[in-house]
């Protein structure tokens, strides 16, 4: 776009600051920037920052859904487990990691997944991953492929880091990269931030994009090519999460179930996690902060809590079913961050406390698309140990002592 065209998109969104420094700007940084502004919608910022700014309370009717539980799965392992097997052998299971996020708050400032979380030994977050899902490759005696998201913030290095630890000894041919899709980052009044003189302050847009993301890579073509009818979408900071667990797979292929979702009992009634229920009857997951007292205190028919199956994002999605829902948008969360930004005097500033707004989806929301969802409990302390902290509650610590306790050396 030349200089004009762009000008009037920015005027028309209030944003014509962002062509402040244009007149300094090489060619080079005037493409970038340029590319940056062409490929932006600003309409849907501004209607998701007005929708945050007067959002009123949901008015969908919550109501309990019914989890397939340990007892009933263990009742039925072997015919789950030959159901889910026999998927995988047919090339109809694929796993997407979503790693497109930075280790900051665990004091690294790469990737997330190669955080090392060794003792005695270098073990990666990337590295477990990898292993958990070898463990169902040995398994089955089939190779599964793995789709890694990564952003703009961390391709390269997440490329570079997995190769140069070969593949941590899956097989290369059947691990491919696409990159998350971005959103810029606004004040508090709706004006975009620049982080530098020719780039739009932007952070990967959320785990609900990552369809989109692999759809617009190319790699949906591989997908269909191969037979793949599942993906298991998973997060990169749970380290022992199951991956293509054949028993998940199968329990939802036999309750014909088009989604799974793979919840753990929450571990006190105002556990901040995302709980399974069913809104206007349909699939959903309910925030802990939208649990009121009333319905944190409902029991069910055998008077346990009727919301207690937190989701530990790990689904099991039908790709014929995301392939129909690609189209429909997902709503925009707005999000308080700390966002660097250059001042007036074009001076980067690194605040140390909230200044601003980033935009995201999520994959929660992508559950209400759905005809139906089978949530699937698993043993807490043998499948969730998230590390979204340095140390505390859900922590490298806490981490550790989890793996350590399912026997794995570190």
């Amino acid at each position: 776009m030349e200089k004009n065209t762009l000008l009037k998109k920015l005027t028309d969104a209030s944003q014509e600051h962002v062509l402040k420094y244009w007149d300094e700007l090489n060619d080079e940084e005037r493409k970038a920037l340029s590319a940056q502004i062409e490929t932006t919608d600003f309409q849907i910022i501004k209607h998701s920052f007005d929708s945050y700014k007067n959002a009123k309370p949901s008015e969908k009717k919550i109501t309990p859904i019914k989890a397939i539980q340990l007892n009933e799965i263990n009742e039925n392992k072997d015919e789950f487990k030959e159901a889910g097997v026999k998927a995988i052998k047919n090339n109809e299971v694929g796993a997407v990691l979503l790693a497109g996020g930075m280790g900051t708050r665990l004091g690294n400032n790469g990737p997330k997944g190669v955080c090392d979380i060794g003792i005695t030994k270098p073990v990666f977050i990337f590295e477990r991953i990898f292993t958990n899902l070898l463990d169902v490759v040995k398994e089955t005696g089939t190779s599964i492929h793995l789709f890694i998201m990564t952003s703009d913030k961390n391709n390269d290095e997440t490329v570079s880091f997995i190769t140069e630890h070969n593949f941590f000894g899956y097989e290369k041919d059947y691990v491919h990269f696409f990159k998350q899709e971005m959103a810029i980052a606004t004040d508090r009044d709706c004006k975009v931030f620049m982080d530098s003189k020719s780039h739009m302050a932007d952070s990967p847009n959320g785990n609900g994009g990552w369809f989109l993301s692999l759809e617009k890579s190319g790699l949906l073509d591989l997908i269909k090519k191969v037979g793949i009818k599942w993906l298991n979408v998973f997060a990169v900071d749970n380290v022992l999460q199951r991956i293509a667990d054949p028993i998940f797979v199968g329990a939802t292929i036999k309750r014909n179930a088009k989604c799974g979702a793979k919840v753990v009992k929450k571990s006190a009634p105002d556990e901040k996690v995302g709980v399974m229920c069913l809104k206007d009857n349909a699939p959903s997951v309910v925030e802990y902060y939208e649990l009121t007292d009333e319905l944190m205190n409902t029991k069910d028919e055998n008077g346990d809590p009727a919301y207690n199956f937190g989701v530990i994002l790990n689904y099991l999605f039908d790709v014929e079913s995301l392939i129909k829902i690609s189209s429909a948008a997902l709503p925009w969360h707005v999000v308080e961050k700390k966002i660097p930004y250059i001042d007036e005097n074009g001076e980067l500033i690194s605040p140390t406390e909230p200044n601003g707004y980033k935009y995201e989806t999520l994959i929660l929301d992508m559950i209400e698309m759905f005809d139906s969802c089978l949530p699937f409990e698993v043993v807490r302390n043998k499948e969730f140990a998230p590390i979204k902290n340095k140390s505390g509650v859900d922590s490298i610590e806490s981490a550790r002592e989890l793996l350590k306790e399912n026997g794995i050396e570190l």
